[in-house]
């Protein structure tokens, strides 16, 4: 492998914390030894087409400093190619690292262990999910939990954490069961009500979350997480289980493993590794072996 990698930097994840990142992160790579290049584009597209530009260039490794949503696009210019992905994770979410066992907000260490495990050859294929041709590593979510993401984007105020437990408030207070259209591997159409279905490449979303406790990425397949039709009492009930995964054993709680899930239901949108796909309906399909990554 080529000693020259690549450095993909989102200088504002984490409030700041992708730019004070990025330094650190560079001096522990160069002190193993490595050429670093570093990547920072004007927005997203601009940022997308320099890391693809970098991976067709033959560099040895898309290192991505940022939270998920850096992850989320460093995946689209590395998913189907032999360049592994590294990351050092220091956004407010953080999922795709704790799937693989990775530092979270510790970029000198995470640094140290990308350079330890490439120099080691401790890279390992995952799988990733795919939806038209976005891919994803953690959980696509739809429903209770992706309205409460567009609610917080809309919002201007409070930043950070607290903007989107007032957007949960506000949805809960509004919030009705939602009529799904679901298939799974070609199968039957499932109608079912349901509150949310969240289809797991990875086991959380939100920042430790973990909605699909036991989704495992590199089985194959997704586990698809359906909480029922219940009320608001039962909800306020069973969301905070999710941070155990505990939510999974209460009988409005079920989990399915499948390749591909197709869901359909009005009025509602999609969002993967925090990232907004659109609306339904969408077929997501689980690519084994998709992406390289760099690992413990």
């Amino acid at each position: 492998m080529t000693s020259e990698i690549t450095l993909f930097v989102n200088p504002a994840a984490g409030r700041g914390r992708g730019a004070h990142a990025a330094r650190p992160a560079a001096c522990a790579l160069r002190a193993a030894g490595f050429t670093v290049h570093t990547v920072v584009g004007a927005d997203a597209g601009d940022a997308l087409a320099r890391a693809r530009a970098a991976v067709a260039g033959g560099t040895g490794a898309l290192i991505a400093v940022g939270g998920d949503g850096l992850a989320h696009l460093a995946l689209q210019a590395v998913a189907g190619t032999r360049t592994p992905l590294g990351l050092v994770a220091v956004g407010t979410g953080n999922d795709l690292a704790r799937a693989l066992g990775l530092p979270v907000r510790d970029p000198a260490g995470a640094a140290l262990l990308v350079a330890d495990a490439l120099k080691g050859a401790r890279i390992r294929d995952i799988d990733l999910g795919l939806v038209g041709d976005r891919w994803f590593g953690t959980v696509l979510a739809s429903g209770f939990d992706s309205r409460v993401n567009d609610r917080g984007n809309r919002m201007r105020w409070p930043t950070g954490r607290a903007r989107y437990d007032l957007a949960m408030l506000a949805e809960l207070a509004a919030f009705r069961p939602v009529p799904y259209r679901i298939t799974f591997d070609g199968g039957d159409v499932r109608e079912i009500e349901a509150t949310l279905v969240a289809v797991g490449n990875g086991s959380s979303y939100g920042g430790g979350m973990r909605i699909c406790p036991g989704a495992d990425p590199a089985d194959g397949l997704f586990d698809v997480t359906i909480v029922g039709d219940c009320s608001r009492r039962t909800l306020l009930r069973v969301f905070p289980k999710v941070y155990r995964g505990t939510h999974v054993d209460h009988p409005v709680v079920g989990v399915h493993r499948a390749a591909e899930v197709r869901i359909a239901a009005a009025d509602v949108s999609a969002y993967a590794d925090g990232e907004r796909l659109g609306r339904l309906p969408l077929t997501a399909r689980c690519v084994p072996g998709a992406v390289r990554v760099v690992g413990p």
